[in-house]
């Protein structure tokens, strides 16, 4: 049998650092406005610790025979904790402060105490996870480089991974070092949208640089180049080919000139003619999103009556061909030059589609081809002109170039025919055609001059009206309208009393929860719809009340109270019936939760809700809040897409759904 007297031996030692006569060793730590000296004995701080044992063998002894050594970086409060762990192998934190306990932590890994940094690492994830979480830029960046911390660093890594918006939305974000920024800016797996990813980024650039000014209309060539320096390791790791087109001129255009002239251009050609070749390196889509999602043009049939198959057909009948071409051996292209659902139907229709038809870049084509004519000292090439030669042609065309309808141009052929004569542009106008080409919705300064009569001026559009929905059809509208009104049997399609405006959809929009809760609040008789991925079910919710994103109620968030909600799942190819859930305990109808970070929409005792942004649940037990399940499988389940639709009563009767 063995006895321990540790606490003795513990309590003997410690009484050893009061000891005056004995010591051998004068340790001084902390600046020199704050330095403070503590004696303690060779032979414990060999025993105890590496690092001291090597820091003594390097040290000479004074005519005293004490050995000095100095630590400059290390406050006496901290040391004076170190101390006493050294000597008695205790260390109290109850009343010390969470920074004081990291700083403690960090020092003790200095000094190689391995078996205190590692409790108090292990101490600080488990019992202060919140401060870590606050402090990111703080500690991230003094364990960065170090091969110790592991856990510490797996806990901020998962952060980074599940929860980015706490670092990049933190106080302290712009303090972080820029190789922390760039270890995290290099993950595919960090799950933020890539133009918030550029929106910190110029907000740390400018942190960076207190001295710019604070409006960007007053920022010099120099300001712009001080920017582009700070960020030239940041720069080259933004994904730009799968940020929305739509916000690139309005986000990325203000800070143009920190860009290589050819990376500014790749991304322009890239947004207006996706398929064309460019020469800046492409990265990866992050894991958050399908990179198709950067494209916005989908690509459509040519036609809504043939397929390929018939222009095979057709063709061999053209050429008098005893057998069909086979469909890669098609001599013909199919051009279209009216569709009546899209240009109308009238006769004269028709007629008036066949007067003067020239495409107007065809029309840009034939101006520049006149005045080059004018101008036959240019070089044959267009690689070999100066910008005395780009100016020749701006005077020769300057009565033309006015009358061409640029903004009836199909974007995917500017940048290839318009983009190599840029220099006979005004800046302004060649700016608002790129915009135009990029956000259509956007307001330009530009004259914008009518389409010609050659085609509807719809036609200029290069992106034509989509279903309204990539889940449910008019159909499912009918039958959704209907339980809406209590209706006993399903709508006509002709008198559908409502149109359903699309608020959000998730393949468009992004599919965090807090995306929801943006996008919804304040919206009140909204459908929410998901398609089930794997199956094809389309299943859902309806909510009278107004969606918010205040928090509210207990800690968890607050039921909100109504008579009309009701969850449902719709028929589809597979599903034969739909199923209509109307809610019975009307006082939990929804539940509005405070944290909108992890939670979306919320039907009743979790019958239908948003549980992450990769995962939806319907689950149904004893004390469900609505009639019945809406899903015979209560397991979380992921999802193709998701919408919600704001359900708006039509004024004029018979109106189209949107």
């Amino acid at each position: 049998m063995s006895f321990k007297f540790f606490n003795k031996l513990s309590q003997d030692f410690s009484e050893l650092l009061n000891d005056k006569k004995e010591y051998n060793v004068v340790i001084e730590v902390d600046k020199e406005r704050n330095k403070k000296s503590f004696t303690a004995h060779s032979v414990v701080l060999r025993c105890r610790s590496s690092y001291f044992d090597k820091e003594l063998e390097n040290v000479a002894t004074n005519k005293n025979h004490i050995k000095t050594i100095i630590i400059p970086n290390i406050s006496a409060q901290i040391f004076k904790i170190i101390l006493k762990y050294i000597y008695g192998g205790i260390v109290n934190i109850e009343n010390t402060d969470t920074k004081t306990i990291y700083e403690l932590m960090v020092n003790s890994n200095k000094l190689e105490l391995k078996e205190l940094s590692v409790k108090l690492e292990k101490y600080l994830i488990k019992s202060k996870a919140s401060w870590l979480k606050t402090h990111f830029s703080f500690v991230y960046h003094s364990i960065f480089d170090s091969n110790e911390f592991k856990d510490l660093k797996k806990f901020y890594n998962d952060i980074i991974v599940k929860y980015p918006n706490l670092i990049f939305d933190s106080k302290d974000f712009t303090s972080l070092q820029e190789t922390a920024l760039i270890s995290i800016l290099e993950r595919d797996d960090l799950k933020v949208e890539e133009i918030k990813i550029w929106d910190y980024v110029i907000k740390w650039g400018i942190a960076q640089n207190p001295t710019l000014p604070a409006d960007l209309k007053d920022w010099t060539k120099g300001n712009f180049e001080a920017l582009k320096i700070t960020l030239q390791q940041c720069l080259p790791l933004i994904r730009y080919f799968h940020i929305p087109v739509e916000v690139i001129w309005k986000k990325m255009k203000p800070y143009k000139k920190i860009f290589e002239e050819q990376l500014w251009d790749d991304i322009i050609q890239h947004s207006i003619s996706p398929n064309e070749p460019i020469t800046s390196p492409v990265l990866p889509a992050r894991n958050i999103s399908n990179p198709s999602r950067a494209i916005s043009i989908p690509e459509l049939p040519f036609s809504t009556i043939i397929n390929k198959e018939h222009v095979a057909e057709l063709s061999s009948w053209i050429d008098r061909k005893p057998t069909i071409y086979s469909l890669a051996n098609i001599p013909y292209e199919f051009q279209l030059l009216l569709r009546a659902s899209r240009d109308g139907s009238h006769p004269k229709t028709f007629w008036n589609m066949y007067d003067l038809k020239v495409e107007e870049i065809k029309i840009w084509d034939y101006v520049i081809k006149w005045g080059i004519a004018q101008n036959p000292t240019l070089p044959a090439d267009l690689k070999d002109w100066t910008k005395g030669n780009f100016e020749a042609l701006k005077i020769t065309l300057q009565q033309c170039l006015p009358l061409i309808r640029y903004f009836h141009i199909p974007v995917e052929v500017i940048w290839k025919k318009m983009k190599p004569y840029k220099k006979i542009f005004e800046e302004q106008l060649w700016d608002d055609i790129i915009q135009h080409s990029i956000s259509p919705n956007e307001p330009i300064t530009s004259p914008v001059l009518p389409a010609r009569n050659i085609s509807n001026p719809s036609r200029a559009i290069s992106i034509p009206e989509l279903p309204f929905s990539t889940i449910i059809n008019k159909e499912h509208v009918a039958e959704l309208s209907s339980w809406i009104d209590r209706k006993p049997t399903i709508y006509s399609l002709a008198n559908i009393p409502y149109e359903f405006q699309l608020l959000l959809r998730a393949s468009r929009d992004g599919s965090h929860p807090k995306t929801f809760w943006n996008m919804c609040n304040g919206h009140a008789d909204t459908i929410v719809v998901v398609k089930v991925a794997g199956t094809g079910e389309i299943v859902g919710g309806y909510n009278p009340l107004a969606w918010g994103n205040s928090k509210r109620g207990s800690a968890m968030g607050m039921g909100m109270e109504t008579n009309d909600s009701f969850i449902f799942s719709l028929k589809t190819g597979n599903i034969h019936n739909s199923v209509l859930s109307r809610v019975i305990y009307s006082i939990g109808a929804l539940f509005y939760p405070n944290d909108q970070t992890c939670y979306g929409p919320w039907f009743g005792n979790c019958e239908f809700m948003m549980r992450s942004n990769a995962q939806f649940w319907c689950s149904y037990d004893y004390d469900s809040y609505y009639e019945k399940p809406i899903r015979t499988n209560c397991d979380l389940f992921s999802f193709v897409d998701y919408e919600v639709f704001k359900i708006v009563k039509k004024e004029i009767p018979n109106c189209t759904i949107r």
